[in-house]
């Protein structure tokens, strides 16, 4: 199949596996370009430039296929060392960044003189306008659907492609409860370039998630996901359990006198890193799932 991202990209399927935190490392990554999708490297699971460098590398060791890098930009008190992030992508001649967060402007010169593509993650159309204005090569629009940050808007996917497709130049994948072909064939129909699946492929063999994990995936319904730190505006979608249930409580005994240090204290250990409304039915190897 072809589209603008395959092109874009230099893959054989308009797949990407989404950024995810201590699930994106080379064994995935790999696995999903070897099956013919682009798999992504998280940045910032990395807790150092020298240790993305490594990671690259041995991603670089296990595909001959094209796979990119997730940097996030975040509001932090000590910043990561996104120029010794950003080096060792280009160093390791990644040629694909998936950026998320804050606005990736300043960085955009040093990654695209050195040939590096960059799709940026959104979750309204406004902010993929911006990303277009501002030179991204691509955007992922993320539905309210989708596992991790939603965004504020609650716009879902039936509304948001086809508004993306009306307003964007630039090619544009889907996020947010894709799952499997329907997922791919509908988000095709709705305007947009290709999907980015995050969620499915923790259920997959190559995902380093405990297996408890997994089964609770694939056990669960379109039910049994929640809501949580809305009052902060910082919105995750997670997945149901006895103590994101506590913290949903807490939330609304404080109201509007949720805190950051609150929230944090009472989601520590509890918040799934990444999850998803998608009840799945498989796990199979990434492989097994993505077209031969």
């Amino acid at each position: 199949m072809k589209t603008k991202i395959t092109e874009l990209f230099e893959i054989q399927h308009p797949i990407i596996q989404g950024g995810m935190h201590y699930v994106g490392f080379a064994e995935l990554a790999a696995a999903v370009s070897n099956a013919g999708g682009l798999g992504i490297i998280t940045g910032l699971t990395q807790k150092t430039p020298e240790l993305l460098a490594h990671e690259i590398a041995k991603c670089r060791a296990m595909t001959d296929k094209p796979f990119g890098v997730n940097l996030t930009f975040l509001p932090t008190v000590t910043s990561p060392d996104y120029p010794g992030y950003i080096k060792a992508i280009i160093d390791g001649g990644v040629r694909v960044v998936e950026t998320a967060g804050n606005n990736p402007q300043k960085w955009l010169p040093m990654m695209q003189e050195a040939g590096v593509k960059v799709i940026h993650k959104c979750t309204s159309v406004r902010h993929s306008l911006k990303a277009q204005a501002i030179g991204c090569d691509a955007v992922s629009v993320d539905g309210f659907e989708c596992g991790g940050h939603p965004g504020e808007d609650d716009v879902p996917n039936f509304i948001l492609l086809p508004r993306a497709a009306d307003e964007l130049k630039i090619p544009f994948v889907a996020s947010g409860g894709m799952a499997d072909g329907r997922s791919l064939v509908a988000a095709l129909a709705l305007g947009a370039d290709g999907i980015n699946m995050g969620t499915r492929f923790i259920a997959t063999q190559e995902a380093p998630v405990h297996q408890h994990v997994k089964e609770a995936i694939l056990a669960a319904s379109e039910l049994d996901t929640r809501l949580v730190m809305r009052p902060l505006r910082n919105t995750e979608r997670v997945l149901k359990n006895a103590a994101v249930e506590r913290l949903l409580e807490k939330e609304r005994s404080l109201g509007r006198g949720s805190s950051l240090t609150t929230s944090l204290k009472r989601s520590q250990g509890c918040i799934p890193r990444s999850c998803s409304m998608v009840p799945w039915t498989l796990a199979h190897g990434v492989a097994a799932w993505l077209p031969a």
